[in-house]
């Protein structure tokens, strides 16, 4: 009763208040979104694929919170203010990680998590209970983006400096002068990957050819589904470019292909952590490629891509696609694989209804929608043979000695039929149109 007898802000306060962090979280999440293809480190990939997600949720939470609160037309892609917009340009246009990672970790992350915290001390725990409930989960979200960012802080020995000085004080409102963003970078989506994978050209070992054919025992088909999962890493890099190369599209877009793109990058963690129970250091023992992205991402428009996405993933929706290796990690006996590859089904179910959403929507007929994407992906050149002449990778099998690996951590003989496997991409394509034919 006494909190409740104390005052609060208006509803025009807090529409005001929300919309300014509704704009924060929208720039937030394509800064993430947009950064991640050519950020080389891997752990930096990953993070922001999970915080470009969380604040396109947490955006859309205080969208729909906003159109409760009397205010039809919403007008929720206006600027609040000018010193605001240009301190998200400046971030947006940093020209290398460190100062990137400073604008994002030291500056705008904690600041917003501050304001949120202010506003839920500021409004009426009564009148505004519904805000109040909303901003509770958002702030365990930003807790854990900046607790996140204050481990990158420490990892790279990141310090204030005059340009992040500057951006403190356009939070406040000042209006700063245009350092990074005088003329604005942009988008890049040439995948960028760190030592941890020398080899990123290197399309030697078919996982499919190796995944379907029968005469192969369950428990390596573990190992090599691990490497699928780890080589997902170039789906949330060829995803970043739909995003950020499609304009003019609902809010609901963003969020749904934002949530996509962050479970393929899950799904690659799933095979790092894969690796790590089988006791195979993937960045010395397997070749993680990213072909597949960068022949996409400059070969083919937003939507070209986006069709041979959903292309792709129309041939794991069969008995032979997601199903059967969750039957593979389930009669491995490994539970760890099969728990895995029962997401991965459940996710790629859910990116299914996403592609109908958003892609085959933009069709008359589906049977078309699905042609195109056939049609899109015949049209990419990963040139297995251009890339070893030109010196880019000689296409070593690594899986002798990834295997070879694993069975020396679990102490088994390894089997010298799986251990010979030697099919390459240099013919089959890593989709799984003609992988039953070829094994």
């Amino acid at each position: 009763m006494e909190e409740a007898l104390g005052d609060g802000l208006s509803v025009e306060d807090c529409v005001t208040r929300l919309k300014r962090m509704h704009y924060c979280l929208k720039r937030l999440h394509r800064v993430f979104n947009d950064r991640l293809t050519a950020e080389p480190v891997y752990e930096l990939k990953m993070g922001f694929s999970l915080h470009s997600h969380l604040c396109a949720e947490q955006a859309t939470v205080l969208r729909q919170r906003v159109g409760e609160m009397r205010e039809p037309p919403l007008g929720m892609d206006a600027v609040p203010c000018e010193a605001l917009e240009r301190l998200f340009d400046e971030i947006a246009n940093a020209p290398d990680t460190e100062d990137l990672l400073r604008g994002l970790y030291l500056v705008a992350v904690p600041q917003l998590r501050l304001e949120m915290e202010k506003y839920r001390v500021d409004t009426h725990p009564l009148a505004d209970a519904p805000t109040r409930r909303l901003l509770r989960t958002a702030l365990l979200d930003m807790t854990d983006i900046e607790d996140y960012g204050k481990q990158v802080q420490s990892a790279y020995g990141l310090e204030e400096t005059e340009w992040s000085r500057e951006l403190g004080k356009a939070w406040d409102g000042e209006l700063i002068e245009r350092q990074f963003s005088a003329e604005p970078r942009p988008f890049d989506g040439v995948p960028q990957r760190d030592a941890r994978f020398p080899d990123p050209y290197n399309m030697g070992v078919n996982a499919e050819v190796f995944l379907y054919d029968k005469t192969m025992p369950v428990e390596p088909k573990t190992l090599m589904m691990y490497y699928k999962r780890l080589r997902e890493i170039d789906v949330p890099e060829m995803m970043a470019s739909i995003i950020a190369e499609t304009g003019d599209q609902p809010w609901a877009y963003y969020r749904d292909m934002t949530r996509q793109l962050w479970d393929e990058a899950r799904h690659a963690m799933m095979g790092e952590v894969g690796f790590a129970q089988k006791g195979v250091d993937w960045s010395k023992h397997v070749m993680v490629n990213f072909t597949w992205s960068l022949a996409l991402n400059t070969q083919l428009t937003p939507k070209e891509r986006h069709a041979v996405l959903y292309f792709i993933e129309q041939g794991l929706m069969p008995k032979n696609g997601k199903r059967y290796e969750w039957e593979v990690g389930k009669e491995s006996g490994n539970p760890l694989s099969a728990l895995f590859q029962d997401f991965d089904w459940a996710d790629e179910v859910l990116h299914a209804r996403v592609g109908r959403n958003w892609y085959v929507s933009t069709f008359e007929d589906p049977k078309e929608a699905v042609r195109y994407g056939d049609e899109c992906w015949s049209r990419v050149l990963l040139d297995w043979q251009k890339y070893r002449e030109t010196g880019l990778t000689e296409h070593r099998n690594w899986w002798p000695d990834c295997y070879r690996t694993a069975c020396n951590a679990a102490d088994i003989e390894p089997e010298e039929d799986v251990e010979s496997f030697g099919v390459s991409y240099a013919e089959v394509r890593a989709d799984l149109k003609n992988v039953s034919a070829s094994a």
